[in-house]
């Protein structure tokens, strides 16, 4: 699918800079940002600052300047990541919710791969990208989705306890001193915490079980008023009910109760992961009471669903989910729901592979911070782009043509609209960057704020 910026998406874009540009500081922020936002968006195999400087300018002689004015813009200028990133959010969400609802929030985490020990943050972890314990940095982060588009709106840098026990470490990578360790799930708080306060419209809150194994993670979704389908590990123990809903025995581990239902037990469900086919397996649902509530009264714990999940070709269940939708809610639509996490891989997948999500070479904690604001920046104008060109329809045949042509054979849609989007000639994009920074209003950056955690149970 080819999908190209004309004279009305540029003017778009002028616009959406001028709105970034409101919470810079002055002319030359908002120069650098039209500048490194170009080159992230535009063509080139690496978007890190040295070949974006040299693909954006013109005269070879003043490349070396150029490197340094993005590498100062992303390492150490002064400019709120808040209140950019607060900014691009609700440029995507206004034009995602144009046509959809938000469905969900997705709460994960992505390695960064890297050689060395002096990057910030990187040490040898886990990270899902490549399924094994290696050396890299991990972030975490908050996407928003509708049922057919989905968007980064925040992330955050894991300090793992070897950088936070290590002044020397903290102060090499220019940490301010008021960061301190915090886990996964303390980060992802932070984060659904902020876009509560920023008043970005709730979904269901997804995340898998290194989230919601946390009983304090699932108590501050509830306080926040959002319900939340998080994966549990297999020991994680829970009251089963009788038809009035009372506690029936003593609690079971959920491994152990799916084992006791046996396979004859589950029933199959069918989902969509974007462009793939019909993907299927097989499930058990029932109401539960979780007896690992630390910090709330037993008495006062809520009934929630577990779902649990045994594909075909294993020999034991693979998945556990609870989940505080609503008891009304059947089988086929928690599958649905659950699934639709898969919208985080995709966010990684466009933003790594199309944006230079992991490309940054610096080592400082404001400046990978930075780096992520500018890709958190063009996802949402690509995102809203994408949206816009792609109207609701109230025909089941039409949509479903849509839905193809949007998510068909080349893959993701958003992928393909990021290496359409600024498909310009460099001495072009040079030039529209140039135009773009020049367009930018001198206007006071706006003060970021605050809210405290609530304190209900």
């Amino acid at each position: 699918m080819e999908y190209l910026l004309g004279a009305s998406g540029e003017r778009r874009l002028a616009g959406y800079f001028r709105r970034i540009g409101a919470v810079l500081n002055g002319a030359r922020q908002r120069e650098s940002f039209a500048t490194y936002a170009m080159g992230l968006m535009g063509d080139g195999e690496r978007k890190s600052a040295e070949p974006m400087a040299a693909r954006a300018c013109p005269d070879p002689e003043r490349v070396d300047a150029a490197h340094q004015r993005l590498t100062y813009f992303t390492r150490s200028a002064d400019w709120s990541d808040r209140n950019v990133r607060r900014e691009a959010a609700r440029y995507a969400v206004s034009a995602m919710t144009a046509r959809e609802r938000i469905s969900a929030w997705i709460v994960d985490d992505t390695g960064f791969l890297k050689q060395g020990t002096h990057s910030v943050g990187v040490q040898r972890q886990y990270t899902g990208s490549a399924g094994k314990v290696t050396n890299c940095q991990v972030g975490v982060s908050l996407s928003l989705a509708t049922p057919s588009a989905h968007a980064p709106v925040d992330f955050a840098l894991y300090l793992p306890k070897s950088w936070t026990d290590a002044p020397e470490r903290l102060a090499e990578a220019r940490v301010p001193k008021d960061v301190t360790f915090k886990t996964k799930p303390e980060l992802a708080l932070d984060q659904i915490e902020r876009a509560d306060a920023d008043g970005l419209p709730h979904g269901l809150l997804l995340a898998d079980s290194a989230y919601g194994d946390n009983a304090e993670f699932r108590r501050r979704i509830r306080c926040l008023g959002l319900d939340y389908a998080v994966g549990v590990h297999s020991p994680t123990t829970v009251w089963r009910l009788d038809r009035l809903g009372r506690r029936v025995g003593d609690p079971v581990a959920v491994g152990d109760l799916a084992i006791a239902i046996g396979r004859g037990g589950f029933r199959r469900s069918t989902w969509r992961a974007g462009s793939k086919a019909k993907l299927s397996s097989k499930f058990y649902i029932e109401r539960v009471v979780l007896a690992q509530d630390d910090g709330i009264d037993p008495s006062e714990r809520e009934a929630v669903w577990l779902l649990i999940e045994w594909p075909d070709n294993e020999d034991a269940p693979s998945e556990y989910t609870v989940s505080t939708l609503p008891a009304t809610i059947t089988r086929r639509q928690l599958v649905r729901r659950v699934k639709e996490r898969w919208r985080t891989e995709r966010v990684y997948e466009d933003a790594k592979g199309e944006l230079g999500l992991d490309h940054f070479e610096g080592r400082t904690f404001r400046g990978w911070h930075h780096h992520v604001s500018v890709v958190i920046c063009c996802f949402a104008f690509i995102v809203a782009e994408r949206v816009g060109a792609s109207p609701p329809s109230t025909d089941r045949a039409a949509a479903k043509q849509a839905r193809r042509r949007r998510d068909g054979a080349h893959g993701s849609a958003t992928g393909e609209a990021l290496r359409g989007l600024v498909h310009h000639r460099p001495a072009r994009n040079r030039a529209r960057a140039g135009d773009v920074a020049a367009a930018l209003p001198a206007m006071p950056p706006t003060e970021s704020t605050h809210e405290e955690w609530c304190t209900c149970r």
